[in-house]
């Protein structure tokens, strides 16, 4: 069976997933059949970008989403889409809506800063705090 889920990247402690279509007996970061968007949960708001036609194929075609691929789904959208799309609408409306739906893309940076070497998390978390604050002093 073809599923669509969250495929791991980025270093430690610092994940990033990519959504990808699959063939379900491969391993979590084995091959996949095709990379349909992108999740990083580290930035606030989380970045969630999925390519709504190429879901909405695989989802026609019987691939089935994870449970968090269809959480990602429904917050961005596409689930309710598939369901119109299956009702009868067609692809091109529900494109065309998706499209001016779409929002503006977070900051890349993340509010959840790596610990350097031989620091805590706590430490790390206490800097971009303070950081945060006088680059938002300096601006007022």
């Amino acid at each position: 069976m073809v599923r669509i889920r969250l495929r791991r990247q980025g270093l430690k402690r610092q994940p990033s997933y990519r959504v990808v279509v699959v063939d379900q007996r491969k391993a979590r970061n084995g091959s996949y059949l095709e990379n349909i968007g992108h999740y990083n949960p580290r930035t606030r708001p989380a970045t969630e970008i999925i390519e709504e036609e190429r879901a909405l194929y695989w989802l026609s075609v019987g691939a089935q989403p994870s449970d968090a691929v269809r959480r990602l789904l429904e917050h961005t959208g596409t689930w309710s889409r598939f369901e119109r799309l299956r009702a009868g609408e067609s692809m091109g409306d529900l494109l065309q809506e998706a499209e001016a739906s779409r929002g503006e893309l977070p900051s890349p940076k993340t509010n959840y800063p790596a610990p350097a070497a031989g620091e805590s998390k706590i430490k790390a978390r206490e800097a971009a705090r303070l950081s945060a604050a006088e680059s938002a002093g300096s601006d007022g």
